[in-house]
């Protein structure tokens, strides 16, 4: 199973919500350039830094955590100069502040504008800025094994000048089960498999050919301590797929997979319950979405859900898996009154009316 490549949370202090935006439905897509036909099996990698490296920022997060706030770690690609960042839906999924170091430029708040949980891509941006480098995006339809890259982003969360690996792409079109060690996972499709090194926080980052353009945006690796550890294998989201996902976002068109603005928020994070978690906790379900925290405060602590509880219906629909139940959560807007049914841990049903609000996840 690959792994996300994120650092480890820290203790943090409060913060407030990260604001959304509705994109403008002017917008103007954004296209990918014609990749480089220079893939001689050689890289400038001064040259090739040089380009690429100012285009690339620190994003820096207040999440929210089981037992209050913590703080990760992530890069981005800046793809417009007034300051949209491509980015890892996992560097900014559950933030509750976003920051972004910009090399030579500081550091600017950040909120979200759209993200896509399915294919692991946000898009934020950066608020009043303008005249910012941007990075160079190419088709990435015509990316082959053997291809030179350079793997660029902000390894182990530690700021500063990015950190650059060296190798080639050795298979395309990879399917993966990436996971943030908590429990979820996802799959994702149509990944770019490399040999040059990654580690936590070189999520969002680029993946870049011989001619200093992007091909990829590093998202897993395969570590088994993938919090501390460096992986010699890594998977990035092609950038055809990612430019999908922007696009769309830019242009307003929310679906089932892609989220734009603000969303409902219950209040709970929760697992994908199986035989084995049935067993320790002596639930009478084995499979849904089981709840494992829940937020003081929260539409969810105010309804009643505790936890150990299983969520099976959100509004009539019913609720498998946590990947069900976050698209669910996130179709109904803050302030929306939605239907909620869940087993607690005893067995007893309940159905109650929630309104949502704001918040951080789920």
């Amino acid at each position: 199973m690959a792994r996300y490549l994120h650092p480890s949370t820290h203790a943090a202090q409060t913060a407030t919500l990260p604001k959304t935006t509705e994109p403008s439905s002017a917008t103007a897509p954004i296209s990918a350039a014609t990749p480089s036909t220079s893939q001689n099996g050689t890289i400038n990698v001064q040259a090739v830094t040089a380009k690429v490296a100012p285009a690339i920022v620190d994003i820096n997060t207040v999440v929210q955590t089981t037992t209050g706030t913590g703080s990760a770690a992530g890069t981005g690609m800046i793809i417009t100069s007034s300051g949209e960042v491509l980015t890892n839906n996992h560097v900014v999924d559950g933030s509750i502040s976003i920051s972004v170091v910009v090399s030579g430029k500081g550091t600017y708040t950040a909120h979200v504008i759209g993200v896509s949980p399915t294919a692991d891509v946000a898009l934020i941006q950066l608020e009043g800025a303008s005249g910012l480098p941007t990075v160079t995006i190419a088709d990435s339809s015509g990316v082959k094994v053997g291809d030179p890259v350079l793997a660029i982003g902000n390894a182990l969360g530690q700021g500063g000048a990015p950190t650059v690996t060296q190798g080639q792409v050795t298979a395309t079109d990879q399917t993966i089960t990436a996971s943030e060690g908590n429990g979820h996972s996802e799959t994702l499709n149509g990944m770019i498999q490399s040999d040059a090194t990654i580690s936590p926080g070189d999520s969002g980052g680029a993946l870049v050919n011989s001619a200093g353009q992007v091909i990829g945006m590093i998202t897993a690796g395969e570590a088994t301590s993938f919090r501390t550890s460096s992986s010699p294998i890594g998977y990035a989201v092609s950038t055809n797929n990612a430019l999908a996902v922007v696009n769309q976002v830019r242009s307003g068109q929310a679906t089932a997979d892609v989220i734009i603005g603000a969303v409902g928020y219950l209040g709970v994070s929760v697992r994908d319950l199986d035989p084995q978690l049935a067993a320790q906790y002596n639930l009478s379900l084995t499979s849904g979405a089981l709840v494992w925290t829940v937020q003081a405060g929260s539409p969810a602590e105010q309804a009643g859900i505790t936890k150990l509880s299983v969520i099976t219906k959100v509004g009539g629909a019913s609720i498998a898996s946590t990947d069900a139940l976050g698209k669910a959560i996130h179709s109904y807007k803050p302030g929306a009154s939605v239907s909620v049914t869940w087993i607690d841990q005893g067995g007893s049903s309940h159905t109650k009316s929630v309104t949502l609000t704001t918040g951080p996840n789920i």
